[in-house]
């Protein structure tokens, strides 16, 4: 039997319970960070889901995830980012929020910066959101930016079980390949906040690609195309024109049974690397400063004692 709770239960962004860090006082995360300093950073979007899922479909699969992994583990999860990054096929759909790549790179680098300076210096970005050209590219410009020890993952959740999303040909347990607000992505929406779906409005659609098949991979690199499928334009079709619907495949074939050993992996994998970053690095402890900066060494002891230990804030490094 798992210990994980699916479908799972909701009511958290607004609950004293100490997982969020915006609904914790400064007293209560100087105490989380003596026990576990590793924060969990849902990284959502707004998005047109159809009939049957809600606009902010990708955030909740982030949040309801990182809810029971922080009740397993200790950590913590800062609110989600509600808007997110969106590939030129999204452009003009309605009901979905896209944010330039520009400023959404500059946007997480600063909330990768404030976290570290309140003393969370091990992040996990938690995204499943077709915005993967964004998200390390963001990582990667604090680290040379600001030069300072800490660990930054993004866990891109549907990796961790890509195999459980699979169509049953390719021994997985659904019926169609997973694109967008379909099959695959309503089924763990019921699994894991089955009060904001309507099942009874689902819909199928067609995809409408623009090359043979055999080239691009469908969505969480699923398929068996060589070609990621951010790493094209003019590949399918723009959704407003030919799905207008907002789903790409038929929703109406969803069950969230059919993703319970998906969402499972991906609790566990999600669970393991919380606990193999705090094990290595207990609270507190960072990895060594000389092996992953050339700073000057009085300024980054000075910034990782913090501005309100005797030491400085992170941004008197730059800004």
């Amino acid at each position: 039997m798992s210990k994980w709770e699916i479908p799972a239960k909701g009511g958290n962004m607004e609950a004293d319970n100490g997982i969020y860090f915006q609904n914790m006082t400064n007293r209560e995360v100087a105490e989380r960070l003596k026990k576990n300093d590793v924060i969990l950073i849902p990284m959502g979007s707004t998005e047109n889901h159809g009939p049957s899922a809600p606009y902010g479909e990708d955030t909740y699969l982030d949040t309801r995830l990182c809810e029971q992994v922080a009740k397993a583990t200790g950590c913590t999860v800062a609110q989600p980012i509600w808007y997110g990054s969106h590939p030129y096929h999204h452009l003009g759909m309605p009901g979905t929020i896209m944010i330039p790549e520009e400023t959404l790179i500059d946007y997480l680098v600063y909330v990768f910066a404030g976290f570290w300076n309140t003393g969370f210096r091990k992040m996990i970005v938690v995204n499943g959101h077709g915005q993967d050209y964004v998200i390390p590219a963001a990582i990667h410009k604090f680290g040379k930016k600001f030069q300072v020890p800490g660990i930054i993952i993004y866990d891109h959740f549907w990796s961790s079980a890509k195999y459980q999303l699979e169509t049953k040909a390719n021994g997985g347990p659904y019926d169609t390949p997973f694109i967008h607000a379909d099959e695959v992505e309503q089924s763990w929406s019921l699994a894991l906040f089955p009060e904001l779906c309507k099942q009874e409005y689902a819909v199928k659609t067609k995809p409408a690609p623009m090359i043979p098949a055999g080239h691009i991979n469908n969505s969480a690199e699923t398929g068996t195309g060589p070609i990621k499928w951010y790493n094209a334009f003019g590949s399918v079709g723009m959704e407003a024109i030919c799905t207008p619907e907002g789903v790409i495949g038929d929703a109406s074939l969803a069950d969230p049974e059919k993703a319970r050993a998906g969402v499972e992996q991906a609790l566990d994998y999600l669970e393991k690397l919380v606990t193999d970053i705090i094990t290595m690095y207990p609270a507190g402890e960072l990895p060594p400063t000389d092996k992953v900066t050339q700073r000057n060494p009085e300024d980054i002891a000075a910034v990782i004692k913090g501005p309100t230990n005797g030491g400085r804030h992170i941004f008197t490094l730059t800004y």
